[in-house]
């Protein structure tokens, strides 16, 4: 580790030096505790009797005890200015107890043999290629009878199957950095460096990433460079001090009452950027999503209070960093404000992320639906306003977990109306997403049309597969995802304008929408009648084309509609009009002749 680089805050490589380390003395312990009266290593090994460390270069603890076995846990008992101790886990440790203990276990990352190098060869960042996430959060997606959590080595070949059956091309893991409440998600971290034992060791998550990769499926790993948890046996008063923290509650306490990490610090970004490091390197996951990014740009996340220019420096460094050291990943965003160029180059201004969230995207498409059919007239254009911004950054449409807790209501219950009259909404509404310029993320749960609010405490409802609306819809959901996988114009071109152009944004009565994705080779026109009633001769012109093939209709027989027509050409009239009979809540995707 380069010490200058670690205090700037340019630093990745931090993990290699500080934690715990095989050497043929034994286990090299190290940690950074700068106002730290004295440091002691305590743990299996020690039968939890101390053995004092020796301060080096100043403000790190290092000692090397033998006979020290993979798997053993261990504490750093700091002695703080006042004189009084505490044990804390290792900031730097790979290893965590399940919880609630809390030691550090000594893991040994080199360890692990992949066999993904085809994959990791050949990976991409996905702009001008299909990206369909599922995200999920391990311990809720499936659980076992006796309700326990399945390990990371018992859900891979339960994941694979279900993620390429239902033509998902990668998966978003809530945090899997070591947290002690299950309530946060992984949201709020005691070990950065650690993969949640909820779900075993750092090998078997290993293993899980290997096995996706071999088959074809890629992974993002949900990142937290925002806060940390206030647990005292974690990183809150490190050494006595506020060390990864501010010490101003003003700006050191999150809304969500953890600690805000003060990245003005070298040594708190050269932390952050290691971690990050770690999980794109050590675990070969392909992405990380950036939770909360706003709380970075701004202070508290408030504009108001004006930008953190030291954080966004921090986020800058940290982008381009790990964009040069790990070919092929991605990088994603969760802001939603209006700063600008977040998905820009480092070197041309921007932030340098790959992705944005298009939080603005959701909120107007979802408040949308939510509105009854006889007033979404008026509301006719929160569904075109996000084209008159959407080339400004790359962006990502996500329907996330955030948005099916909280008294928020699952994706389904979003749509108006009882029961029976959310479905044909809901399968109008994901063809839109599916067709709009931008990547694709769907929570668990949604491809069920689940009606409970997602819960960690549980797993999915299953179950409610046997009912014939919910089997219908999963089926329609699995055969969008295939289309959106396998038909370029849905997806070459998600960035270029040249690759959308609305054909009818201006039917507000009628509450129809139509618009053609485009690619070389291939041309879909996307028909939407969002409304409550039958327009039974409803008038298109689609320049350029001969014929209109159906490829899919969201008011198919087989997904609890009542149309049985498959493939059904259209011809236009003497004047190159076509002419479609719109059952209430359809849509339509039509395929037209190549150019």
């Amino acid at each position: 580790m380069n010490l200058h680089k670690f205090y700037m805050g340019e630093a990745f490589d931090v993990y290699e030096y500080l934690g715990a380390h095989f050497t043929e003395g034994g286990v090299v312990f190290r940690t950074f505790a700068p106002a730290a009266l004295k440091v002691a290593i305590i743990g299996e090994f020690t039968d939890w009797q101390e053995i004092e460390m020796d301060r080096v270069k100043d403000n790190f603890f290092e000692c090397t005890v033998p006979n020290v076995k993979e798997g053993m846990m261990y504490k750093f008992r700091i002695y703080k200015p006042d004189g009084n101790f505490i044990d804390h886990c290792d900031p730097y440790g790979f290893g965590m107890e399940l919880r609630p203990h809390n030691a550090s276990i000594v893991r040994d990352l080199d360890c692990f043999e992949f066999h993904d190098e085809q994959w990791m060869n050949n990976r991409t960042n996905r702009y001008n290629e299909p990206l369909n996430i599922y995200e999920l959060h391990l311990g809720s997606w499936k659980v076992k009878s006796d309700g326990s959590f399945y390990t990371y080595r018992e859900l891979a070949p339960l994941l694979i199957d279900y993620v390429k059956e239902n033509g998902y091309n990668y998966v978003e893991f809530l945090p899997v950095s070591e947290h002690p409440c299950d309530e946060s998600w992984g949201y709020q971290n005691t070990g950065f460096f650690s993969p949640t034992s909820r779900y075993g060791s750092c090998y078997e998550l290993m293993e899980l990433i290997d096995k996706l990769h071999q088959n074809g499926i890629g992974v993002i790993n949900d990142f937290v460079p925002v806060h940390f948890a206030i647990d005292d046996y974690a990183l809150a008063n490190y050494d006595g001090t506020h060390l990864y923290e501010y010490p101003n509650n003003d700006v050191g306490v999150s809304e969500w009452g953890s600690c805000n990490f003060i990245h003005s610090r070298g040594e708190v970004r050269s932390f952050l950027q290691s971690a990050a490091d770690m999980w794109l390197g050590k675990f070969h996951f392909d992405g990380l999503r950036m939770d909360a990014i706003s709380r970075i740009i701004y202070w508290q996340g408030d504009p108001a209070r004006g930008v953190n220019g030291n954080a966004v420096n921090f986020l800058k460094v940290m982008n381009k960093g790990l964009k040069q050291r790990h070919g092929g990943i991605m990088l994603f965003a969760e802001d939603s404000t209006n700063f600008p160029m977040v998905t820009a180059p480092v070197d041309d201004g921007g932030l340098g992320f790959d992705y944005k969230w298009d939080m603005g995207w959701m909120n107007d498409t979802l408040g949308f639906f939510k509105t009854a059919p006889w007033e979404r007239h008026k509301h006719y254009h929160r569904l075109t306003f996000s084209m008159m911004y959407y080339y400004n950054e790359r962006y990502i449409l996500p329907l996330s977990h955030d948005e099916v807790v909280h008294g928020k209501a699952t994706i389904l219950q979003k749509m108006y109306g009882e029961y029976e009259g959310k479905f044909p909404q809901a399968r109008a509404f994901y063809m839109y997403m599916y067709a709009h310029p931008g990547k694709k993320l769907n929570f668990m749960g949604n491809e069920i049309g689940q009606l409970r609010e997602w819960s960690e405490k549980c797993e999915q409802d299953w179950d409610i597969l046997k009912f014939p609306n919910h089997d219908s819809f999963h089926r329609f959901i699995r055969d969008l995802s295939r289309i959106y996988l396998y038909h370029p114009a849905l997806y070459k071109n998600d960035f270029c304008s040249d690759g959308f152009s609305w054909l009818d944004c201006k039917s507000e009565e009628k509450c129809i929408y139509s618009f053609e994705r485009k690619c070389e080779g291939q041309r879909i026109i996307c028909v939407f009648n969002f409304s409550g009633q039958r327009w039974e001769d409803y008038e298109l012109r689609a320049e350029g084309s001969n014929s209109l093939t159906l490829l899919l209709s969201s008011d198919r027989d087989i997904y609890g509609g009542w149309s049985a027509e498959s493939g059904k050409i259209y011809t236009p009239d003497n004047n190159g009009n076509y002419h479609f009979d719109l059952s209430p809540f359809t849509a339509l995707y039509l395929v037209t002749e190549e150019y």
